[in-house]
Order: C-alpha cells, then sequence, then structure tokens
C-alpha cells in the first residue's frame, strides 16, 4: 500500500472513531459538564485530522484552517481536568473559580487560531511520498506553543488531582496519564518535517489508538458497559492482527505452493480482503449466534432484562420462607410449569417428587444448587434452569451472611441490655433485701396464721429477687457429658408433687453435653412451671422422655393447653400465665439454651397439650 494513502486512510480512521467516540459521550453525559468537554476534545481531534485529510485532496485554506485550531483541543482537555479533578476530597474553592472563568480560555485559544491563520502561520510542503503536507512557521510555532502549554498545564492539573483523588478517579487520572504518553509519542512525529527533519511520521498510523485509549482509561472506572466492549475491542484487534500475520505468511508461501496467481496478487489487497471478510463475520456474529442458540436451546429465553428481574426479586426477599416462595413462583412462570425450590442446609433424608425440583444445599461454606426431574425436559429449559440455580444459590450465600449479621448485632444489642439491667438489679435486690429482712424480723411477736401469711409473700419477693439475678448475670457455661436420670432424681424431693406422677422414658445411661448446675436450673424451672398447672388435676402427668436425635430431649405436661396469643410471647421476660409468678422462669431457660448453643422450643403437635423441646449441642470433635 502506497505510504501517503495509508497516511490518509488513518486520518480518516481516526477522525471517524473520534467523532464516534465523542457523540457516545455527548449521549451519556447527561449533566456532567466535564464529559461533555472531553466529548468536546475528541470532536476537535476529528477535525484536525479532517484538516490533514484536506490538505491532502487540495483544500488548502480548508485544511490549514483546521490543523491551526489547534489550541481548541487541550482547551477542551483542560476544561475536562477542571471538571474531572474538583470533586471529593480534591474539591477545592480555587478550581471552582477556575471553572467559572474557563470561557476565556476558549476565547484565547480561539484569537490565537485565527490570528495565526491570518498572519500565514504554515505552509504546504512536498516530501517523501506526499504532495501536499502542512508545516509551521512564523506565528505557527507560538500556536504549537500555546498548544503545548496548555496540554501541559492540564496534565499538571491531573497530577495535582491524583495525589489528592482516591479509588477509581484516582485510577482513571493514572490511564490518562498512560494513555497522554501514548499520544505524546505519536504527535511528535507529526512535527518533524517541520524542523527540517524530511521523515516518515510513521507514529502517526497509530494515532486511532490514542483517541480511543484516553477516552477508556477515563469511562472504564465509571461505565462497566465500556469494559464489556473493550473486551470485544481487543479480542478483534488480536484476531485482525493474527490475521494479516497469517495473510502475510500464506503469501510469502503461495509460489513455493504452486499457487502462482494468488502469489502475484499485491499483499494488500489479501489484507484488504481479509478485513473485509473478518468485519463481515463480525456483524454477523449476534444473529447467527442466536439462531444457533434457538436451535440448540430451543424455547430458552435469557436477556439481560430477565436477569435483572430475577436478581431484584430474588434481592428484595429478607428470609428463607420468603426467598424459596418467590424463587419457585419465578421459575415456574419461566419454565411454563409447576417447580418445587427447596432451601437445604443439611442434606435431604427424602427422595425427590415425581415432579421438577430445584435444591439449594449449603455446603461446607458455600451453597450449591441442584436439579431434580430435569432429565426430560427440553436443552432450552435445563439451561433457563441451570442459571436460576446459580442466581439463587448466591442469593442464598448473600442472605445467610445477612442474617448472621443481623443475628450478631441483635446478640449485641441483648448483651448490652442484659449488663444494663445486670447493674440495675443488682443495686435493686441490695436495696429490697434490707427492708425485707427487716419485715420479716418483725413478724416475730404475730400469731402464728399472720406471720406465715406474710413470710409466704416474703419468700414469693425473694424468689423475684433471686430470677432477676439469674436473667440478667452472667451466664458461664462450662459443659461436660452430664448423665441426665441422677440429675433428676436429685431434683424430685425439692418439688410438691401432690399426685402429679412423673413419667421417664429415658435410656439408663442417657446424657446430655451440658453444663450440670446450668442444666439442674432448666428442669427445676420447666418442672416448676408445669406443676403450678397439675397440682389442681386429678390426673396430673409430667413426661421427659430422649427425643430421636443426639441432645433432643422432649417435656409433657396434660395440663391447661396454651392460648395462641401467649404461644408468642411464652419466651419473653415478665410474661406468666401462673399466678404469682415472675414471668422470668421461661426467659431464664431460653438464655441458658442459647449459651449452650441450643434452643428450646413450645410445640403442641406431639399429642399432649403442652410440649417443650430442649435442643442441646453435640460434643465438638475438635
Amino acid at each position: 500500500m502506497p505510504l501517503d494513502l495509508a497516511f490518509e486512510l488513518m486520518m480518516m480512521l481516526t477522525s471517524g472513531c473520534a467523532l464516534l467516540v465523542s457523540a457516545w459521550l455527548f449521549w451519556r453525559a447527561r449533566r456532567r459538564r466535564s464529559m461533555k468537554a472531553l466529548a468536546g476534545f475528541g470532536i476537535m481531534m476529528a477535525l484536525w485530522c479532517a484538516g490533514h485529510v484536506a490538505v491532502f485532496y487540495g483544500w488548502h485554506i480548508t485544511g490549514m484552517a483546521l490543523i491551526l485550531a489547534n489550541p481548541l483541543m487541550p482547551t477542551f482537555f483542560l476544561d475536562f481536568a477542571i471538571g474531572f479533578v474538583n470533586q471529593g476530597p480534591a474539591q477545592r474553592l480555587w478550581l471552582t473559580r477556575l471553572a467559572r472563568y474557563r470561557g476565556l480560555l476558549y476565547v484565547v485559544a480561539v484569537l490565537i487560531s485565527l490570528s495565526t491563520l491570518w498572519l500565514r502561520g504554515g505552509s504546504i510542503i512536498a516530501f517523501g511520498p506526499f504532495e501536499h503536507y502542512f508545516v509551521f512557521h512564523g506565528s505557527g510555532w507560538f500556536n504549537i506553543g500555546y498548544t503545548i502549554f496548555i496540554g501541559m498545564l492540564a496534565h499538571a492539573l491531573l497530577l495535582w488531582g491524583f495525589m489528592h483523588q482516591q479509588g477509581n478517579r484516582r485510577r482513571s487520572i493514572a490511564a490518562m496519564f498512560a494513555a497522554g504518553a501514548w499520544g505524546l509519542l505519536l504527535a511528535t512525529s507529526f512535527i518533524f518535517p517541520s524542523l527540517g527533519l524530511l521523515w516518515y511520521p510513521w507514529p502517526m498510523l497509530l494515532l486511532p489508538s490514542y483517541v480511543l485509549l484516553l477516552v477508556y482509561g477515563v469511562v472504564r472506572y465509571q461505565m462497566l458497559e465500556v469494559n464489556a466492549w473493550a473486551n470485544r475491542a481487543l479480542l478483534w484487534i488480536l484476531m485482525t492482527t493474527l490475521l494479516l500475520g497469517l495473510m502475510a505468511l500464506f503469501s510469502a508461501m503461495a509460489g513455493r505452493l504452486g499457487m502462482q496467481a494468488l502469489a502475484a496478487v499485491p499483499q494488500w489487497q489479501l489484507w484488504l480482503y481479509s478485513l473485509l471478510l473478518l468485519m463481515l463475520a463480525l456483524v454477523l456474529y449476534q444473529p447467527v449466534s442466536k439462531l444457533v442458540e434457538r436451535l440448540i436451546y430451543p424455547g430458552s429465553r435469557l436477556d439481560e432484562q430477565l436477569l435483572d428481574t430475577w436478581l431484584a426479586r430474588l434481592r428484595d426477599t429478607d428470609n428463607w420462607h420468603t426467598l424459596a416462595h418467590e424463587a419457585q413462583q419465578l421459575l415456574a412462570r419461566q419454565m411454563g410449569q409447576p417447580v418445587t425450590v427447596r432451601l437445604l442446609t443439611t442434606p435431604p433424608r427424602f427422595e425427590p417428587g415425581s415432579g421438577l425440583e430445584l435444591w439449594c444445599l449449603h455446603q461446607r461454606d458455600d451453597w450449591q444448587f441442584r436439579l431434580k426431574g430435569f432429565d426430560d425436559v427440553t436443552p432450552g429449559m435445563r439451561l433457563t434452569a441451570e442459571v436460576f440455580g446459580s442466581l439463587l444459590a448466591t442469593r442464598c450465600g448473600l442472605l445467610e451472611r445477612s442474617l448472621q449479621l443481623a443475628e450478631a448485632e441483635r446478640k449485641r444489642v441483648s448483651e448490652q441490655h442484659l449488663v444494663e439491667l445486670g447493674g440495675l438489679s443488682a443495686a435493686m435486690a441490695h436495696e429490697l433485701r434490707n427492708p425485707l429482712n427487716i419485715i420479716s424480723m418483725a413478724t416475730a411477736g404475730l400469731d402464728p396464721d399472720r406471720r406465715a401469711m406474710i413470710q409466704d409473700q416474703l419468700k414469693r419477693a425473694d424468689r423475684l429477687i433471686v430470677d432477676m439475678l439469674a436473667y440478667s448475670g452472667q451466664l458461664h457455661i462450662q459443659p461436660r457429658h452430664t448423665a441426665l436420670l441422677p440429675l433428676i432424681n436429685s431434683l424430685k424431693p425439692q418439688f410438691d408433687w401432690q399426685q402429679v406422677r412423673l413419667e421417664l422414658n429415658l435410656p439408663e445411661h442417657y446424657q446430655l453435653y451440658a453444663d450440670p448446675y446450668r442444666l439442674q436450673q432448666v428442669l427445676t424451672n420447666l418442672l416448676d412451671n408445669a406443676l403450678s398447672f397439675l397440682r389442681n388435676q386429678s390426673d396430673g402427668r409430667l413426661r421427659l422422655e430422649a427425643g430421636d436425635n443426639p441432645g433432643v430431649l422432649w417435656l409433657h405436661n396434660n395440663g391447661p393447653s396454651i392460648e395462641p396469643d401467649m404461644q408468642s410471647r411464652l419466651f419473653r421476660p415478665f410474661v406468666s400465665r401462673r399466678a404469682g409468678g415472675s414471668g422470668l422462669g421461661l426467659a431464664i431457660v431460653q438464655r441458658i439454651m442459647e449459651a449452650h448453643g441450643g434452643h428450646i422450643h413450645y410445640r403442641n403437635d406431639a399429642g399432649w397439650p403442652v410440649t417443650f423441646a430442649l435442643y442441646f449441642p453435640e460434643e465438638p470433635t475438635s
């Protein structure tokens, strides 16, 4: 390819790229003046390159006017730098004031451009392969000097911003410096003929890359879609380079392979044909890939809008039940048939049903999905389920961490309240027990009936104080294997059973991994609470039995069932069903169970009016 034609093509390509990028920037800028200024820089770059093309075609006045508009290019870039830097931690009053008077910079740039054009600051010469080439002289040197000065001022401002900015804006400035160094290296060759060095400006052939790298360096950390575009562009460039290399190798070897006609074809024509084929393949890639996807995955309609909808709907859920229900609805609607979604923290012990099921399993520190019953569905439907399952597994992990943080915060607040309550309870116990002791001693001279009545009430007050101290105090758990039957037998004499039967359905050597003292408190509170309702019944029964799994204990009684409105408040402090109760017994039990790492639940589905299920943790393996 003739060298003058190559230069002309590169100027046209640079001009076209700059105009396209500037139009895109202006469209995306909205109200961001800095991005509009960068679009203006791109437009001036396009006009500057168009000036060289005009010179090649003999339009000397037009070409010289566009080339001598040099100062406007760095002026637009300085305008961009002011707006880009003057944000966040680098925002300064002097930059704001400078931004108010940046219009004067444009006026000065226009005056310098017009004056150097009037004073003939350049001329057209012929050298080497060029019949028409622009060179500076006279006032043109002031034009180029002012252009360089404004460019250096803009980059100095960016350097100052780099030292004061943070995060992505700082990274963008670093990328701009790298692009600026590349642009300076390319542009210096343009000025060599003006210095009397009649060298071919080889670096100018790479000028299209400058404007693209500069704009990409600015927006790559601001707009995510730009990175996707850059990924495709880099792939296209690499494919183009590889194809040109292969064509050059094939052209060199064609004569030796006996293909004389092909060897006679100019290499630049082979390159041009190859580029046309590559561009045609690039244009046809999207529609052909969609057609192939429809053939391979019929019925699959996955696009960015659908994925965004799935993510938004799944993100709005805040508990496991809602997440499973929402996921089931979304997937069933997309599949056009019922789908069961199960969120499982442990491997299931049941076989899947006959329909379609999506399982999300918690395995180690991650969530994985499994498809059940999808063997007979179309590949498109299976692909849809796999994509949805991947999104759901990710959402399960995020929800798990969110709930863990919420639970940790709840425990922190609860512990803080308990510390405050503990201090208050200790002070109140001290202040209350002194007058209670005085009242107790004052009853010594009363008749026995009245003294007994007062003593009962004093015991009730003392029990309330003990419960308050037990609930608000710190719990120090020292778990070990504790035999349950001996502990129960030691507690029996403490209670007034009044014909209430205690049934023990426990293995002879049944053990729990628990603190013996705290386990005694749990059983004492539960048995005392149950006996307060059973003593009034002729057939009162209590049953303590082992659950199906290790560490599970069931305590049943046939007392009056608990009202539905009371069930949700059973374990709250100062909530009681029994007359004269403190309302702290079950709250203390719950605190002790949580301190063990276990929990307690009220059940009404075990065949008894009242059942409490206690779940103690197993002994850790390490």
